[in-house]
Parts: structure tokens; C-alpha cells; sequence
């Protein structure tokens, strides 16, 4: 079966930039351009309109700056894969907090722009459709609400929380998906803390479902994890914390 390509949207209020970037999407294996827009409060507009997958943000925008664009979308979805094309090198910090895939500083050239691209297909993988259904807690278990009814299960098995669309979604083992209109926060404080880890703003891991941890990106790596094909993100500073952890 063939993989659907990942739709990219690209946005900069340079229109040479967004033509430079449009006509190697539009030539790139595996990719698809989107949209185009001229500046962050457009590019979040698209974005919730058109689902892309990746995006290609500049810093300084008007109406909203790339950061700000950037912070919002990855509170709604963190599975989008967000590259900054700027000329400003100074931002570079602030762009990987917020989870950035890469930083590109302009002029960057192509082959700089097919290594990032080629590293996305090496890492991307399809995200299965949600279900809507809400959670509760109870005593030492969780109360997991669904359309058919009402699961209770078990502490460890819960592999993955993570924030998706606005929602906090747990998976278990038997592949159940369960949403949630509480935060992520608040999921993590009804959690066992000796079993589970944040590792990211936006997933919390069954540590005894950790698989492997692999590089995404330059300052973020996946956690690939026993029982499902979910996977997570975790930041620098939690894989230092979780070798601590571990040695």
C-alpha cells in the first residue's frame, strides 16, 4: 500500500522564500505542499483547516511571529513537525523550547534543506484516527469513560498519555484510546509517579513499557515503546533526567 505523502505548509511573508521552498516541496519525494501563507495568524488558520504534517515557520512575521505560531500549534498537536527558516540566528534557542524539528538560517542552501527533509521521511510515522471520549478518576485506578461505557484499568496498563487536538488521550495495552478533556498536568498528578514519566510538555511514558530511545531532530529523541506504535518525544533535559533514573 502506498504511504500518502506528508503535506507541508510553508510560512513566510518573504514571497521569494516561500518560492524557493514551494518549488523543492513541490519536487521532493514523499511531500506535498499544503498551503501557503504570508503570515502566523494565517499559517494557524491553515493549519487547523488543512492538518499538515510539517511546517515551515519564519520568526519574524506580522500579526504573529513564528514563535508565537509555533507555541500554539504544538499545543494543539504536538505530532506536527515544526522547521524554522529565518535569518535570525539569534532565535535559534527559542525555537528548539518549543520543539523545533530544525532551524534553518537563511540563505541556507538545498542540500542543507534535503538533509532535513530526508531525516522527517526517516522519522515520521502515520498517526491513527481519535476517538471522543472522556476520563475520570477513581481510587487507584482510572475511571476511563468511553461511547460503549466505562473501562477501569489497571495503573500499568496505561503505555502513553499525550495531548492531542486540545484533548489528553491515554492508550493502553489492548489498544484502547481513551480521550480526556483535563490537561496533561492534571492527568500526571492522578498518575503513579514511580511508573510514570513526563517526558515532554506534551507525553507522559510507562517507563516499564520503554522500548528504545532514538535522535529526532537536534535537541529531541523518540521514545519507542512495548505494546503499541505510538511513540513519544522526549526532551534533553528529561533524557538526562532518565539516565539519572536509570544509573
Amino acid at each position: 500500500m502506498t504511504q500518502e505523502p506528508l503535506k507541508v505548509l510553508i510560512a513566510d511573508d518573504d514571497a521569494g522564500i516561500r518560492l524557493i521552498l514551494s518549488k523543492y516541496i513541490s519536487k521532493a519525494e514523499g511531500f506535498a505542499l499544503c498551503g501557503m501563507a504570508e503570515d502566523g495568524q494565517q499559517a494557524l488558520d491553515m493549519a487547523h483547516a488543512l492538518h499538515p504534517d510539517v511546517i515551515f515557520l519564519d520568526v519574524d512575521m506580522p500579526v504573529l511571529s513564528g514563535l508565537e505560531c509555533a507555541r500554539l500549534l504544538q499545543d494543539e498537536d504536538p505530532s506536527r513537525i515544526l522547521i524554522f527558516a529565518t535569518g535570525h540566528e539569534e532565535y535559534r534557542g527559542e525555537a528548539f523550547e518549543v520543539y523545533a524539528f530544525d532551524y534553518l538560517v537563511k540563505p541556507f542552501n538545498l542540500d542543507r534543506l534535503r538533509t532535513t527533509m530526508d531525516r522527517i521521511l526517516q522519522v515520521r510515522r502515520p498517526i491513527r484516527p481519535a476517538l471522543n471520549t472522556p476520563a475520570a478518576a477513581v481510587g487507584g485506578k482510572l475511571m476511563l469513560r468511553h461511547k460503549d461505557g466505562v473501562v477501569f484499568p489497571d495503573m500499568e496498563d496505561i503505555l502513553l498519555v499525550q495531548r492531542e487536538d486540545r484533548n489528553t488521550v491515554y492508550y493502553t495495552k489492548d489498544g484502547g484510546r481513551f480521550e480526556s478533556t483535563e490537561s496533561l498536568g492534571e492527568a500526571e498528578e492522578r498518575l503513579d509517579p514511580a511508573l510514570f514519566f513526563r517526558c515532554h510538555k506534551s507525553y507522559i511514558i510507562n517507563l516499564r513499557a520503554v522500548r528504545s530511545i532514538t535522535p529526532y531532530g537536534r535537541w529531541t529523541w523518540v521514545v519507542t515503546l512495548e505494546g503499541t506504535d505510538r511513540d513519544a518525544l522526549i526532551t534533553k533535559e528529561k533524557y538526562d533526567e532518565l539516565q539519572q533514573m536509570f544509573t
